[in-house]
């Protein structure tokens, strides 16, 4: 056995044996895989192997299309069969809202180059004629897609790493793993020991137990899935004696199942309700091939309607039912990357939909290893988009939601109820009484708008008009009872209460929460040298100056978004509350090794809120002894002041584009200060606000998010922050790129876009734009501009598309729309509201 590696992979799975070959495949021979069994006898060996490319992220859509065109290559490549079925797959609709999901997934398909068939009725029948067609609306195909033998398709991955150098151990299980002082890791098994380089967790349903041995709270749990094969069936036999193809495979995704073929018999999955996690301790030492006792009860509702669909599957019996684990997240998406907190220590875990995902993922992660950076934006399935409130007890009910999720309409509007509240601030309670209808991000209660009191919608605008097992189309209800959100792909309910939060905010004065921003302070002797090399743009040579400064990729691409705001003893840096885990781990693996330079997260300690309009000045005025003048206070400045008798840092910036201050208050303060605040501001129309109403005002300014318009896919030119780059400070990370990228060109532009002919359905982003009937970009984020009475939409385009004045067109929900490329910041491109003096 060898003792030393270059990189060790743990787990012999699909996913464990890919990363294995990628690894190779990059270069690296000296690499080792370590499998506790033989290969594929965890979850690898019951998977169902379908190879859905559907998926409403950006970040899985590209994996899986990986996947599906390298299985091809790799049994050319190793001459092995992997078994793959060319059969194509096939969603069905029952309902508008399940059509108009399919048609936003259309767009996403196209700007990432997944084909996409749209099916009639008829042509489903044509090619499911086994399948009844009554309650369809439609259907979309998926031409490229299919399914794929699991175990076969391991045994080809590994034949390929082998053939590459890299070596497999099987029956040799994993003990400990141990961080070397040399930073290097020691991964000590039952046949010796392995000092590596990189390790990569791939354990699958042990994913918990291998991340106990360095410390880490991994976020997955496996959920029980269940799927039944029959005995063949007449038809099917007769179709394959004729010579006629395999019917594709069937989704009917309003009732929460796929069906296919298998061995002149069907396959049935469903996805329901009350499946329940396994294994939350991990499997036992001696697991291997192991299924659980089947629950056919819990099926019923899904083999009904897949009988009332496809006939033929009621009359033979049932051969076999398989009830395995499948690994889950709380999002129901992987993790891939970098293990937060520790030095090439790397996941590859929580893939629920491992047979697809296996290819790209191992793909994505030895980039990431090998290179330093992946090549596509993981932004999606990064680690570090979970934080340390994903424990056993959270995951267990997420997880649990999120497989029975699977089907449902993912609606972007859409907020999942399970395990909320679970961080609050303190005022979280009064928003509540104002009517706050809360969103989730980071584990925090956010207020997306605000219901008028005693608002409902009515009873018979809820459900999806159809009379199927998913119908589920609106938010929990209230404490009371009351339904106040209904979710949509279109303007839901909720769209005229957004409109007057922007129109208060726009006349008068506004409050927002925004106390889950990530917060930091940075300080040391070497603490504004530092800054200066890992940012683009200078940090502020002043104390009480603020900056905005990106954080880019080797390859010019934007990481992260920090507000840097200068204080006498040090930086308080302010970055976005979801990726709070990735940007403060991503800095801290940038600190340099001599302790010239502290960093300490301070997010719970420091409370916000979000002061903005044009009477922001004179409410604030009533409660403080500060000069808020332009001459005292200007834009991008930051100062201590009191408010009434509490205290704040109040820096003078917003992401409304309106006047105002956000006051980063200690949150023990906070309540005191919102009541202050909104006594103070009553004369002057004081109201809140919520996330939709300053998205909607963001979208006006053309201002970017993160991983939206700024991803490392886009470089920091292409996403127009020139005025945020100083290439004339000296040398910072991505710097060389960014030079070489001002002196070759652009391959993308972001631009503003005004659509036309718009009635009740925005771009919301990763809608596919067209010039002359080719594509030329993708839409970014969208929404109703309320302050300029228009439909916006922000987008990367080619150069050649981008300027001012072009005509495109976007389509929206199957829909093409004219566009107009507008000047940046639609909204008082001359910021006079920002820089208003009084």
């Amino acid at each position: 056995m060898k003792n030393e590696a270059r990189a060790v992979v743990i787990g012999g799975g699909v996913v464990g044996v890919s990363t294995l070959y990628h690894l190779a495949r990059k270069g690296w021979s000296d690499v080792v895989l370590v499998e506790r069994r033989e290969l594929t006898s965890g979850s690898t060996w019951h998977a169902a192997g379908l190879l859905p490319l559907f998926n409403l992220s950006y970040s899985v859509g590209q994996i899986h299309k990986y996947s599906v065109k390298f299985y091809q290559e790799l049994q050319r490549e190793t001459g092995m069969n992997v078994g793959f079925t060319n059969c194509t797959n096939i969603r069905l609709a029952r309902t508008k809202d399940r059509w108009d999901e399919y048609m936003y997934y259309a767009g996403i398909a196209e700007t990432i180059g997944v084909p996409v068939n749209i099916l009639t009725p008829q042509q489903l029948k044509e090619v499911w004629p086994l399948c009844e067609t009554d309650g369809i609306l439609g259907a979309i195909q998926h031409p490229d897609d299919g399914y794929i033998q699991p175990a076969d398709l391991t045994q080809a991955l590994a034949k390929g790493a082998r053939d590459r150098g890299a070596t497999i151990y099987r029956n040799t299980t994993v003990t400990g793993i141990e961080q070397a002082p040399d930073g290097r890791w020691l991964v000590r098994t039952d046949k010796g020991d392995i000092l590596a380089d990189h390790v990569v967790s791939a354990t699958g349903n042990f994913a918990r137990k291998t991340g106990q041995m360095v410390g880490l709270d991994v976020p997955v749990i496996p959920v029980e899935h269940q799927y039944i094969v029959t005995e063949p069936h007449p038809a099917i036999l007769e179709r394959k004696r004729q010579g006629l193809p395999e019917m594709g495979v069937l989704r009917e995704s309003d009732s929460s199942w796929y069906m296919r073929e298998e061995n002149g018999g069907l396959l049935l999955g469903p996805y329901e309700k009350g499946a329940p996690c396994c294994y939350v301790d991990g499997p036992s030492e001696d697991s291997e091939y192991e299924l659980f006792q089947e629950d056919l009860e819990r099926l019923m509702p899904h083999i009904e309607t897949a009988i009332a669909r496809v006939p033929a599957f009621g009359e033979v019996g049932i051969k076999k039912v398989y009830n395995g684990a499948i690994a889950y997240t709380p999002d129901g998406s992987p993790i891939i990357g970098p293990a937060p907190g520790l030095k090439n220590f790397w996941l590859n875990e929580g893939h629920s939909f491992g047979i697809t995902a296996a290819g790209g993922a191992g793909w994505q992660l030895a980039e990431w290893i090998v290179d330093g950076e992946p090549t596509i934006d993981m932004m999606g399935v990064d680690p570090r988009r979970f934080g340390p409130y994903a424990t056993e007890g959270y995951l267990k009910v997420k997880n649990e939601e999120a497989y029975a999720n699977v089907f449902t309409t993912h609606y972007p509007d859409e907020e999942r109820a399970a395990a909320r509240p679970l961080k609050t601030t303190p005022c979280y309670g009064r928003m509540k009484e104002l009517g706050a209808v809360f969103g989730s991000v980071y584990g925090w209660e956010r207020p997306n708008w605000f219901a008028p009191k005693g608002y409902e919608v009515p009873k018979e605008e809820l459900g999806v008009g159809a009379d199927v097992l998913l119908k589920h189309n609106h938010a929990p209800p209230l404490e009371d009872g009351r339904i106040v959100e209904k979710w949509s792909f279109r303007r839901s309910n909720y769209f005229e209460h957004v409109g007057n939060e922007v129109r208060n905010v726009h006349e008068n004065v506004g409050l927002q929460v925004m106390s889950a921003f990530a917060k930091c302070w940075v300080s040391g002797p070497g603490a504004e040298a530092w800054l200066n090399r890992i940012f683009a743009n200078r940090v502020p040579t002043r104390v009480g100056r603020i900056a905005l400064c990106h954080l880019v990729t080797r390859d010019g691409g934007v990481r992260s978004e920090f507000t840097v705001y200068r204080q006498p003893t040090g930086f308080y840096l302010v970055s976005a509350g979801a990726y709070e885990a990735h940007d403060h781990d991503t800095l801290n693996r940038l600190l340099p090794t001599d302790g010239s330079v502290r960093m300490f997260p301070i997010t719970t300690n420091w409370g916000v809120l979000v002061l903005a309009g044009p009477r922001s000045r004179d409410v604030l005025k009533k409660l403080t002894r500060a000069d808020l003048s332009n001459a005292a206070f200007p834009w991008l400045s930051g100062k201590r002041i009191n408010v009434g008798h509490a205290t704040a840092h109040a820096l003078r910036v917003n992401f409304v584009g309106e006047l105002g201050w956000e006051l980063h208050h200690p949150i023990e303060m906070q309540n005191a200060i919102f009541d202050m605040l909104m006594q103070a501001g009553e004369e002057f129309g004081i109201k809140p606000f919520g996330i939709r109403a300053m998205s909607a005002m963001a979208i006006e300014k053309s201002y970017r998010l993160i991983p939206r318009e700024l991803s490392i896919e886009y470089s920091a030119w292409e996403s127009g922050l020139d005025r945020f780059v100083n290439l004339e400070k000296g040398n910072f990370l991505g710097r060389e790129a960014l030079v070489r990228q001002r002196q070759h060109g652009l391959n993308w532009n972001f631009v503003t876009l005004e659509v036309h002919d718009v009635t009740d359905a925005d771009a919301r982003g990763s809608e596919a734009i067209y010039r002359g009937g080719r594509l030329v970009g993708r839409a970014t984020s969208g929404g109703y501009g309320w302050r300029v009475g228009k439909s916006l939409a922000l987008a990367m385009v080619r150069p050649d598309c981008a300027g001012e004045g072009t005509r495109l067109e976007i389509k929206i929900l199957g829909k093409l729309h004219p566009a107009t490329v507008i000047a940046e910041s639609p909204f008082d491109p001359d910021n006079r509201a920002l820089r208003a003096d009084g």
